[in-house]
């Protein structure tokens, strides 16, 4: 009983999927597309954006390198064992360090790429 339930509401699902696809759009050509001059309070918002986006920089360096310190000290200080799990440790730093310069860059990147597509 399950199972043909399950058949059916997959394959209703799936024409509903198909119909949806397959209806036309009217939209604007994207090359038609044109950025209004006359936008008010975007200079404001875009300044925000960077204040954020400089603040969370700031503090994901200044805190990666003040970890990475802490580790470093630690490591030097720590016997055979001790050694050995801070080496564990230092693998998921690494990743969450690359990651918060990934993500800046990339919010970066990002606001270059829509600020070249409107200008």
């Amino acid at each position: 009983m399950k199972n043909k339930t399950f058949k059916i509401l997959f394959t209703t699902l799936l024409v509903v999927m198909m119909v949806c696809i397959s209806i036309s759009s009217f939209a604007i050509e994207p090359g038609n597309i044109k950025a209004k001059d006359n936008v008010n309070g975007t200079t404001e918002i875009t300044n925000v954006g960077q204040s954020v986006v400089g603040i969370l920089q700031t503090v994901g360096i200044v805190l990666s390198v003040v970890i990475l310190i802490i580790l470093g000290i630690k490591y030097m200080m720590g016997s055979a064992e001790e050694k050995a799990d801070y080496k564990k440790s230092m693998l998921p730093y690494v990743v969450g360090a690359g990651i918060i310069f990934a993500a800046s860059a990339l919010a970066q990147v990002i606001y270059q790429f829509f600020t070249g597509i409107t200008s």
